[in-house]
């Protein structure tokens, strides 16, 4: 029995340890809005992947490839940066696409634990989204769902590069852009 008893202790010690030890946990965050538009006059306004003249934080967009899977975008921020985007999925029936970033400039270094680290632009990584407009009920509804990890992939992560960073920042992103979405459509 005292085997047994020491068995489950050692098992639930090695559990908690490796649970507790673990890097960050993939977040996803999904923004919806209702604009009272045609969904036809919707879609024209985001449809090409190279315009992205919707989005108030991007100032100008570089793009190769047009529409078609595998085309490449690089977004100049208007607050500096950059952010270099792949079309990972397009559909223009189902008014559709996905796309996922690739690159992510920094706005500077800070020291961390004793090592050196960049801070990027848009803090954070494995960032993988996809924006969807279909009618309803006479309005149209769009969809932007996205999935990524913060910025610091290993433990113990800085304020800038944290979970909490990662989704004000993805956030407002996906709100802003929505909201003036909504205004530019509804025009």
């Amino acid at each position: 029995m005292k085997k047994l008893t020491l068995l489950l202790s050692l098992g639930a010690f090695a559990f908690t340890s490796v649970a507790s030890a673990h890097g960050p946990v993939r977040q996803k965050l999904d923004e919806e809005i209702i604009i009272n538009a045609p969904v036809e006059k919707v879609w024209n306004i985001i449809k090409e992947y190279n315009d992205l003249s919707w989005l108030p934080a991007v100032k100008g967009v570089t793009a190769t490839g047009g529409n078609e899977k595998g085309a490449s975008r690089t977004l100049a921020l208007k607050n500096g940066g950059t952010i270099v985007e792949e079309l990972k999925k397009y559909d223009a029936a189902k008014m559709s696409y996905a796309y996922k970033i690739t690159d992510i400039s920094t706005t500077h270094t800070i020291v961390h634990s004793g090592v050196e680290e960049k801070v990027p632009v848009f803090p954070v990584d494995n960032y993988a989204a996809s924006i969807e407009v279909e009618a309803k009920n006479g309005a149209t509804v769009v969809s932007w769902k996205t999935g990524f990890y913060r910025a610091y992939m290993n433990n113990n992560p800085p304020a800038e590069m944290n979970e909490e960073a990662a989704k004000t920042a993805v956030t407002a992103v996906l709100k802003d852009g929505l909201t003036n979405l909504k205004a530019l459509a509804e025009k």
